[in-house]
């Protein structure tokens, strides 16, 4: 939760145990995640990494989407006062269409993609058919988690998943060094035992669940048996409910085209041929490095204050019929936040920069930190930087935004991502994967752009001007700047081929850098600091008297 006052807002860290338990889990399982794919790399070759990453996953998520995605929006709409049997029913109907979809696409990737070269990457064609088979086997239980989200069952859902992903990557480790000779069967492997794992977990939960007629979850749900999970063909009722049929293919038609934006570079990839195997492999694995930092900093921070400037503004309300205060209060926050955001960019940006180089080669060997490897992850951290000045304006542009504003802005973002397929050809066939960054960052600077708008007009008739949050002291650009040039040449001279005495030396210099940079900032950026200094003292104090 969030509160406001005059000169600050607070985090509410009175967060129910449940919900840190939640947290703790996924972190952890993220941890370990990360370290066995890290060992994992360093027994693969790059192509390997491509088709499994790339082709194979995308065939399993368009496979999935297709399937279910419609499904799960239309048997979770509407609460739990339904039908549960037409429900489930229908539920069911996306085993067939999943081997339906599996069939067909499974067709496509065999015949009318291009099939890599069976000497450098043999079995693909298993591949393909144990990804398919294993989205058949997910949808088994896809009525088990419907049932469970739609009674709030979070804990059962991250253990679920948290503990089959963990396991996967565990035997893929294994095979991976005791049986490296099996290439993609390992991989084939691991991809079914998941999604077995996943469905074993709902399964055996809902028995045990069902199986305590004294517990009290028990009693809450519309099933007394695991029979009454299956399908069931009803003489007085029809078989599914037409309504939420209907819903299924409005949501279908709906969101098939974000389908196809949000797995937009994989799409222009497996179809249109413009990287090799082994380019995508590296791509897609600095692209998630990448994306770590914007999924575990700035998507927490985004999600956390929309909230508060969705409590404290007025939609679609012009600021002066707002309550000054309040309109002071999202000012200086929205000030703060981009002022905040603009910071670790550029300290993700200038320092991503002198140790991209460093951090591929700990993290996967000489097959990433060779090559394009690099060149990906220091353009990944300027955009980076977009990202998180976008996370900030968009957070405040949709919360104050009337519905209607929201829907012709979100018609422009549909245009701006239709041409970002197009703009990311283009780009690829001229610079190669980098291009893919390169197409990212226009598109976000031009979703900034249009943020900056809305921010400018909205408080062009106040005393307040929260966008001076982007301007930083002369001194501490100057400090940047140093750091950078110091740091890059401490990259030529000490990494990475001088051996671990070397990196140690250019960590060192990097650390002397970004402590002067930090330094700098406390003594220059004084209004942030007091920002930051109120939130940890009050939550501190919310913290003591709960």
């Amino acid at each position: 939760m969030l509160a406001a006052s005059s000169d600050y807002i607070t985090l509410d860290k009175s967060l129910p145990l449940l919900a840190l338990i939640v947290v703790i889990f996924q972190v952890l399982f993220r941890l370990i995640t990360f370290v066995l794919n890290a060992f994992i790399l360093r027994f693969l070759s790059k192509e390997i990494v491509g088709i499994v990453n790339v082709r194979l996953t995308l065939l399993y998520s368009t496979t999935v989407f297709l399937a279910r995605e419609a499904f799960r929006r239309a048997c979770l709409s509407g609460g739990t006062q339904r039908d549960w049997r037409q429900t489930l029913n229908l539920l069911w109907l996306t085993v067939p269409l999943g081997v339906f979809w599996s069939l067909f696409l499974g067709w496509i990737w065999l015949q009318l993609l291009e099939v890599p070269d069976p000497n450098v990457i043999p079995h693909y064609g298993t591949g393909v058919v144990v990804f398919a088979l294993s989205v058949v086997v997910e949808l088994l239980g896809e009525p088990f988690w419907v049932l469970a989200q739609a009674h709030m069952f979070v804990k059962l859902k991250v253990i679920a998943e948290s503990l089959s992903v963990i396991l996967k990557s565990v035997l893929t480790a294994c095979l991976v060094l005791w049986l490296p000779h099996w290439g993609l069967h390992i991989f084939s492997l691991a991809q079914l035992f998941y999604t077995t794992v996943l469905v074993l977990c709902y399964v055996i939960y809902f028995t045990k669940l069902l199986g305590s007629p004294e517990s009290t979850k028990q009693q809450t749900l519309p099933v007394s048996r695991m029979t009454d999970l299956l399908p069931n063909v009803m003489r007085s009722r029809a078989f599914v409910n037409w309504t939420e049929a209907k819903l299924t293919w409005s949501f279908f038609k709906q969101s098939f085209l974000k389908q196809i934006l949000t797995e937009g570079e994989r799409y222009v990839m497996t179809f249109l041929n413009v990287l090799n195997f082994g380019d995508q492999g590296v791509y897609d694995i600095v692209n998630n490095l990448g994306s770590l930092v914007a999924r575990l900093i700035f998507q927490p921070i985004e999600e956390s204050f929309y909230i508060f400037f969705a409590k404290v503004l007025e939609r679609g309300k012009d600021a002066t019929l707002q309550k000054q205060e309040d309109i002071a209060v999202a000012a200086a926050v929205l000030e703060s936040l981009l002022k905040l955001a603009l910071l670790a960019g550029l300290t993700i940006t200038v320092f991503g920069f002198a140790y991209s180089q460093l951090a591929l080669d700990i993290y996967g060997g000489t097959m990433l930190s060779s090559g394009s490897g690099p060149v990906l992850l220091r353009s990944y951290c300027l955009y980076v930087l977009l990202l998180a000045i976008n996370g900030v304006t968009e957070c405040f542009t949709f919360a104050a935004m009337s519905k209607e504003e929201v829907d012709r802005y979100n018609c422009t973002m549909l245009a701006l991502s239709s041409s970002f397929l197009v703009l990311s050809y283009l780009l690829t066939r001229w610079c190669g994967s980098v291009g893919f960054i390169l197409a990212n960052c226009f598109n976000m600077a031009v979703r900034i752009t249009q943020s900056f708008r809305f921010i400018h007009r909205y408080y062009r008739k106040s005393p307040y001007r929260p966008l001076a949050g982007l301007y930083l002291s002369p001194v501490l650009l100057g400090v940047f700047a140093l750091s950078g040039g110091i740091t890059g040449v401490s990259e030529v001279f000490l990494c990475c081929d001088q051996g671990w005495p070397a990196r140690l030396a250019h960590v060192a210099v990097g650390t002397f850098c970004l402590g002067a940079t930090l330094g700098t900032t406390f003594l220059t950026e004084t209004k942030l600091i007091h920002f930051l200094r109120t939130q940890l003292g009050v939550s501190r104090l919310a913290d003591k008297m709960t």
